[in-house]
């Protein structure tokens, strides 16, 4: 880890500001894995952002933004997250999400073929569109018109562009995890 966590105690007033509405967010919508040390010090992308709070703010307020009343299914989202998570070889996004996913009702064999880099056959429909929208997004270059116009036909105009935005969110979460080299958590003793 690049980066050291940063103990509540040592915040400054700016970062003290974002931490107490990551903390909040954190604690209303990311369970399942570890994102707070038991000193209160944030894991995961949420340290780094502390870091830096002017990016950290920013990027905190996108994901504030698809998590509030998002449109897409839990299991719709989690594939389209672990595919980018998969792309990028993000360690603590996979350790996360893999528990998720599992939340989330994806199947372990599901999971273990998206984390494998390759697309699961027994994906139902709207989880295949968002694994194909994912896949050819991370791939790069322009959406391909057909996997665009299937997208919106399965989630309507505004659930396409709620996967573009999730998928871009989880490639800069997934930067930031490999760039400040944030390790899966030690478990508590």
């Amino acid at each position: 880890m690049r980066l050291p966590l940063i103990p509540p105690s040592d915040l400054t007033p700016e970062q003290r500001a974002l931490y107490n509405d990551m903390s909040e967010g954190i604690a209303a919508n990311f369970k399942g894995f570890i994102a707070v040390r038991e000193d209160g010090a944030l894991v995961g992308p949420w340290n780094p952002w502390l870091h830096e709070p002017a990016f950290g703010k920013a990027s905190w307020d996108l994901v504030k933004a698809l998590a509030s009343n998002p449109s897409l299914p839990k299991n719709v989202r989690e594939v389209a997250i672990l595919v980018t998570g998969a792309h990028f070889h993000s360690a603590y996004e996979l350790y996360a999400h893999v528990l998720v996913g599992e939340l989330r009702g994806l199947s372990d064999e599901k999971i273990a073929t998206i984390v494998a880099g390759q697309r699961p056959g027994d994906l139902t429909r709207q989880e295949a569109i968002a694994y194909d929208v994912a896949s050819a997004l991370v791939g790069g270059g322009v959406l391909p018109e057909i996997v665009y116009n299937v997208a919106v036909e399965a989630f309507g105009q505004h659930g396409a562009a709620e996967l573009s935005y999730l998928v871009g969110l989880y490639c800069l979460v997934s930067v930031t995890l490999n760039t400040f080299d944030v390790p899966i958590p030690e478990p508590s003793k």
